[in-house]
Formats: C-alpha cells, structure tokens, sequence
C-alpha cells in the first residue's frame, strides 16, 4: 500500500487510519486510503460522529440470548413478537440474511443466526459456530419445534453446512427443510431478490 506519512513516520495517524480500514472486509488498499482521506476532509463533528457511532455500537449490541443476532434490546425484536411462529427456526450464516428474508414478509417463524458456515479450508469446525446455542434452543423451547429451515448459501460451505445439521437434526424428530433451487448456485442470500427469496422459502425442501 502506498503510504502518506507526512514525514515518513510508518505509524502516523494517517497511516493508522488507513491500515484500520484496510483491516475491514472488502476494503482493499484504495478503498482504505479514500475512506481516510474522506474522514480527514470531514469536519471535525462529523469524525467525532463516527468514532461515537463506533464506540456506541461496541458497548450496546450484543448476541440475542434467543436467536444469537445482534441486537440493541434482549432478547431482540424478533424474538420478543408474541405473533411469530415458534415451532418453525429459520438458520442462516449471518445477521444479514435475517435481513434480507425479512424484507421477503414470507416467514413469520424465528431465526438462529450460526455466525459462519463450516469450513475446514478456513479452520473453521462446528464448534466455531452457534449450533450449540440452536440444540439448546430446541431442546429448552416452551413451544415444541416442528420443522427447523437451513437457510445456508447454496455454495459448498453452506450445503457442507446443510448436510451436517440435517445429519444433527433429524434423530430429533424435526422437520429438516432446505430453501428451494429458485437461488442460484454460489449465490448469497443477502443479494437474493425478495420475489425469489419468499419463493425459496414457500418452496422449501426436506434436506
């Protein structure tokens, strides 16, 4: 990365700041260095804004004690509707395929968000994910749980993923349903249109 150190110092703030956006996902060296020189444009109340914002979000979210997204209130929003169903867990990778089948309106079930899929590649094992906290879940529930959904990204980690719970799942008793084949292969769910994401979800399949 070409550094401007304004005196060669290789620790600068300027170079801090760029080095920490980098450090973001998807922030390549460029990226970094425009988003750095934006904050430094900016007036000073607008960078405080943005550190506050940062902090702010540090102290206040947490893991939903329900569904294990991140949430502002505990247990979260969704958890805490006496009108969702359940008897019906919809699992998925992140908290922002929560998001996006949301926007669809098709589901009125609950979430477990796992926070990743596995992959050996990456080290990453069941132990790493929060499918402990999903067998409690079932286990624990007021309501008996019928049918739990995989909603994992069609691409091998999330069918690798998919296999594995269903393999857990089934010996419950559960119904263990797949999204239908409307995604397309290697897609993920949070650029899924909302027309073919309520239509997986209407579609669904035994996994």
């Amino acid at each position: 990365m070409n550094q401007f150190d304004g005196g060669g110092a290789g620790n600068s703030p300027i170079n801090r700041l760029i080095e920490a956006f980098h450090r973001l996902p998807g922030i390549g060296p460029k990226s970094a260095q425009r988003l750095a020189y934006h904050v430094l444009r900016a007036s000073e109340g607008e960078a405080v804004d943005l550190a506050d914002a940062l902090i702010e979000v540090k102290r206040s979210v947490v893991y939903c004690s329900g569904c294990q997204n991140l949430t502002d209130t505990n247990p979260c929003r969704i958890c805490s509707d006496s009108g969702r169903d359940r008897s019906v867990i919809c699992v998925v990778e992140e908290p922002l395929d929560v998001q996006a089948l949301e926007r669809t309106g098709a589901f009125r079930g609950v979430y477990q968000v796992l926070h990743g899929v596995i992959s050996p590649s990456d080290g990453v094992g069941p132990e790493d994910l929060k499918i402990a906290e999903l067998l409690a879940r079932i286990r624990d529930s007021e309501v008996e749980v019928a049918e739990v959904i995989v909603a994992t990204n069609p691409n091998l980690e999330g069918e690798a993923t998919s296999m594995y719970l269903a393999r857990l799942l089934q010996p419950l008793g559960l119904s263990v349903t797949r999204l239908a084949r409307g995604l397309p292969a290697g897609a993920d769910l949070e650029y899924a249109d909302d027309v073919t994401l309520g239509r997986a979800l209407e579609f669904r399949q035994q996994a």
